[in-house]
């Protein structure tokens, strides 16, 4: 299996090479070139962490090549304020609008689905799903503010309470930006548990929950506590507490951050592979697209320690929440999933609505790219009453409901 290895991404090199003036005589071209090629990797080797906004840009675009159904990528603005301002999502020494990054798959017709990334990722981890899903819906995907080629404001959040407004006002503008209404809105992990805010403070808007292994439900295991309470666990705690992300070891590790990428979508997504395998070409694109979502400027993930502790247990549950559900909903897990879909079952006792549970074989916490086939089957029958023919829907004996 190949991955993809670090290239090396020049910018702003003159193309008469540094110090050079006048014409360039053909027998002078190659030297000249080569001149060119190693100022170039001169000026990529001291650039700490190679990378960009453009550079996340590029890796997507190459990452969609593998879809085949045509889409739009936009950058969609939701709005600006003055320095200071008290708007959450926006909080900035500067007043330079917010952008989300959109891709959009038209279907005339059909009901709209928006899906939520999770921590970590950006909308393009669902490249394998955008052509079954586009067939169906009329499918919008974003990267949340902070994330991906999304603007990546100052994050100045200081509790939970502000750090779910960050993400969910935020949502709320887009929304408004994109003139949606009543649509089905999908979130995987932190995406789920977005979506579940979101959706309990704007449920006119929400007209059914798709969440897949969807954080915010799973509850302290004794096992944990125990942990918590040896050397190693104060410890891990401590860094946990201190806000150390993932992303800052990667940008850390400066041009060695590539490789660690490259490792660990090789031993995810291939090597310990629950279901279906990346090929070379989707294992190489996603991995140059991991790299610069991750590496790029600190924003989004910060939430980490406001919104969860330790073991990522929600500081506020949304068990809690069950009672003051108003939106259908459907949770979807992978058969290994580390959510624990236990959660789910115990938030289901306490709904008021409509609520079903599947767990998709082969496939763990990234099922939609684990078992991508069963996910397609497992999202459709969970929306069949929206969907043209949904009765017909049946869902396959191997996905099983809860």
């Amino acid at each position: 299996m190949r991955f993809v290895r670090w290239r090396g991404m020049s910018e702003g090199v003159s193309k008469t090479g540094a110090g050079m003036s006048g014409s360039v005589t053909p027998e002078g071209v190659g030297d000249v070139q080569k001149q060119q090629s190693m100022l170039a990797a001169l000026q990529n080797f001291l650039r700490w962490s190679p990378t960009s906004r453009q550079d996340i840009i590029d890796s997507e675009k190459r990452l969609l090549t593998l879809v085949k159904t045509p889409h739009v990528v936009e950058q969609v603005n939701i709005g600006s304020g003055p320095p200071g301002s008290k708007v959450r999502w926006f909080r900035s020494t500067s007043n330079e609008p917010r952008f989300i990054n959109t891709v959009t798959f038209e279907n005339p017709d059909a009901p709209t689905i928006v899906l939520l990334h999770g921590y970590g990722a950006s909308q393009g981890f669902f490249f394998r799903n955008f052509d079954a899903l586009a067939s169906k819906f009329r499918v919008l995907a974003l990267d949340q503010i902070g994330w991906g080629a999304s603007s990546r404001p100052d994050f100045t959040c200081r509790s939970t309470e502000e750090t779910e407004s960050w993400f969910i006002d935020s949502l709320e503008e887009w929304r408004k930006a994109k003139d949606l209404d009543n649509f089905i809105l999908l979130g995987h992990s932190l995406g789920g548990y977005v979506a579940s805010r979101y959706a309990l403070k704007y449920p006119e808007h929400v007209k059914h929950l798709v969440l897949v292994g969807s954080a915010g439900f799973n509850a302290g295991s004794d096992r944990l506590m125990q942990f918590k309470s040896t050397w190693k666990g104060v410890l891990a705690n401590f860094v946990w507490e201190s806000n150390l992300t993932p992303q800052a070891v990667i940008r850390g590790l400066g041009p060695w951050g590539p490789n660690l990428v490259n490792k660990y979508a090789g031993a995810r997504f291939v090597t310990y592979s629950n279901g279906t395998t990346l090929t070379d070409d989707e294992s190489k694109l996603l991995s140059d697209y991991m790299f610069h979502t991750l590496a790029a400027r600190a924003s989004g993930e910060l939430c980490l320690k406001y919104i969860f502790s330790l073991g990522a247990l929600a500081r506020t549950p949304l068990v809690d929440s069950a009672l003051d559900w108003k939106v259908p909903t459907s949770f979807i897990y992978g058969e290994t999933d580390w959510m624990d879909y236990k959660g789910a079952v115990e938030a289901r006792k306490r709904m008021n609505v409509p609520c079903e549970i599947f767990r998709v074989p082969q496939s763990g916490h990234f099922v939609y790219l684990d078992n991508a086939t069963k996910f397609h089957e497992a999202v459709f029958y969970a929306c069949r009453r929206y969907l043209p023919g949904g009765s017909e829907f049946k869902l396959p004996s191997d996905i099983r409901e809860v």
